[in-house]
């Protein structure tokens, strides 16, 4: 990747932030968004009497994670301890219970338990009260996040005083062009652009124009962050700045407070059962938002020629099944196919 180094600050001033960037990156490694324990948390539906049981066990496991997160930080110093009394600007795409923006969330709490100051905007929201985002934002708010418009003199204020501002998907390279304006220069240099998306039409100079200008990029694997590299170059004619790539993973000390493993065990029978899958079947789950470009059709075509190849040759194997979990079913509580 081409190392990056704007005119715009010195040398002292650039190598200090790429000292942040690197720091904050190994943290990221370390401990990311449990994104189930977040989604049982603000799930409003209603749910059978016969489960009540199990959900309120499982969730009084992630409370007790909750309770115990600060301890278990406090067991050793936090690798972002430098970010203590930094200001740091979040800007999200969206506010959803979705993988962007609830990573996004995670990092604002890392950041937060470290005393780093930490101001979130959302520059796509619906113009009707929604409940998630209300929900979410004030949690962030309990946190100790501050939560305020994208689009007004706050946003900008922010974003020219403070020492990191995290663009969260590529789409997020919109908000930086229609708020900033004539600052752009001045906060391109303390961005750190955090992309998941690996879709064809990310890949506009609407979006991501500004990319070889950015402190850094991080991108989720070594195969995305290859792809961003030889698309940018080959169709936009842009290079990518300093790009790390940071792999996605749950904390091992929360994970085992977390985890009761007899509420596992009893909610993971009743949503077999309530499948119809047996206790000796297989089941194979895509648990994403359903949209194009996640694959949920190249998973139910291999399954289905799976299906094929196992009649063809006769072969004995146990019942299989199959079962998308995703978020934009909106037509349908359940589809069978």
């Amino acid at each position: 990747m081409a190392k990056h180094a704007s005119a715009a600050v010195g040398w002292g001033h650039h190598h200090l932030q790429k000292r942040w960037l690197l720091a904050l990156l190994l943290m990221l490694t370390v401990s990311t968004v449990i994104a189930f324990f977040m989604r049982a948390a603000f799930d409003s539906c209603d749910r059978n009497v016969s489960v009540d049981n199990v959900i309120s066990s499982a969730r009084d496991s992630v409370q007790v994670a909750d309770k115990r997160a600060p301890q278990i930080a406090a067991a050793k110093p936090s690798p972002l301890s430098f970010m203590k009394s930094k200001i740091v600007l979040l800007v999200s795409h969206e506010l959803s219970l979705s993988g962007g923006p609830l990573l996004l969330m995670e990092l604002a709490f890392l950041l937060r338990s470290v005393g780093a100051e930490v101001n979130w905007v959302t520059f796509m929201k619906p113009s009707e009260t929604d409940e998630v985002i209300y929900s979410l934002e004030h949690k962030m708010l309990d946190r100790g996040v501050q939560v305020f418009s994208a689009f007004g003199k706050e946003a900008i204020d922010t974003a020219l005083r403070a020492d990191l501002v995290v663009l969260n998907t590529a789409v997020a390279g919109k908000w930086v062009d229609y708020v900033l304006k004539e600052d752009i220069h001045r906060v391109l240099p303390k961005v750190l652009w955090w992309i998941h998306e690996m879709r064809g039409h990310y890949f506009k100079l609407e979006y991501v124009k500004h990319l070889p200008s950015v402190a850094g990029a991080m991108i989720d694997s070594h195969v995305t962050a290859e792809y961003w590299k030889n698309r940018t170059q080959e169709r936009l004619k842009i290079k990518m700045p300093e790009t790390y790539v940071v792999h996605l993973g749950n904390s091992n000390e929360l994970m085992q407070v977390a985890e009761d493993s007899v509420a596992k065990r009893v909610l993971r029978e009743h949503v077999r059962e309530s499948l119809g899958v047996r206790n000796d079947d297989l089941l194979f789950a895509l648990i994403n938002s359903v949209s194009r470009g996640k694959g949920q059709d190249l998973f139910l075509r291999s399954f289905y020629d799976a299906l094929q190849l196992i009649k063809q040759k006769k072969m004995q194997v146990p019942p299989l099944h199959a079962v998308i979990v995703g978020s934009d079913m909106s037509a349908h509580t359940k589809l069978e196919m």
